[in-house]
């Protein structure tokens, strides 16, 4: 039973090897269809308990900026496999913070929207957290804080390989959406702004809004902790990192034709 146990465990260690967008290699064992349902999940619990913003111009900028980017995965990543339909949700919080799920769900706050001052900027944001999702870095996380057990409960041979909802949280980088510590990795975040600047580009919205973003950003957090203490890029890596994929981005850009999306 033993030898058995570890030879299921070692095909699906194998079987979840594999490449991000980006060529980085990762192992991400848990299914898709397991973290789709996670993410549902986690989002209408989020929808049913944080209060939801009814302002028909601030749906309609949400919805045209995500519509346009979703209808971009197809093009740039065919072998995504991501859903045709993401519902997107504007949340009421002044945080400026976005969010996006496996299964097809963007969350908003409505205090990005103060950050995200044109249709472009916030496609740099929601582009970023698809890129996240793209690149399966919650499967990712997930499956290095669970390690063995999440191998276990996935074949089955677990019977309490129970995912606790904490550990979900912070896999699917709802950390600091929710007030808990540990949201994605800084190597993570780089991989999905390099992912959403192509996505972005490729869905109409100019790539180099999403440097004015950041410029944004940094007027707006003045006092943020040393780089090395972060787990996130400081402001000026991230555009340092933006600003070394600009020009394929740009040449995306001039090819497609321009995202029609109105400002507030």
């Amino acid at each position: 039973m033993v030898r058995w146990l570890v030879v299921g465990a070692l095909a699906l260690l194998l079987s979840g090897c594999d490449e991000t967008p980006t060529g980085r290699n990762r192992i991400a064992w848990i299914p898709q269809a397991m973290m789709a349902d996670m993410g549902n999940e986690t989002f209408e619990q989020m929808r049913h308990t944080m209060p939801v913003v009814t302002d028909p111009a601030i749906k309609r900028l949400a919805e045209c900026v995500s519509v346009e980017l979703v209808g971009a995965l197809g093009e740039s990543w065919p072998e995504a496999d991501m859903p045709n339909h993401w519902d997107v949700v504007v949340f009421d919080n002044p945080m400026p913070n976005a969010f996006a799920l496996p299964g097809g769900r963007i969350g908003i706050n409505s205090g990005l929207l103060q950050v995200a001052q044109t249709p472009d900027q916030l496609a740099a944001v929601i582009g970023h957290e698809i890129g996240h999702v793209i690149a399966r870095h919650g499967n990712e996380r997930l499956t290095q804080q669970l390690g063995i057990q999440a191998v276990l409960m996935v074949i089955g041979l677990a019977s309490d390989g129970e995912v606790s909802s904490d550990a979900l949280i912070r896999a699917l980088g709802l950390g600091s959406q929710l007030g808990i510590t540990l949201p994605f990795s800084r190597a993570h975040e780089v991989e999905a702004d390099r992912i959403g600047l192509q996505l972005m580009a490729r869905a109409g919205f100019n790539p180099k809004h999403s440097i004015e973003l950041w410029h944004n950003m940094m007027e707006l957090d003045d006092q943020q902790p040393f780089e090395l203490l972060s787990t996130h890029p400081h402001h000026e890596s991230r555009i340092a990192v933006l600003e070394e994929s600009m020009s394929q981005a740009s040449e995306v850009f001039s090819s497609v034709p321009r995202a029609a999306c109105s400002p507030l």
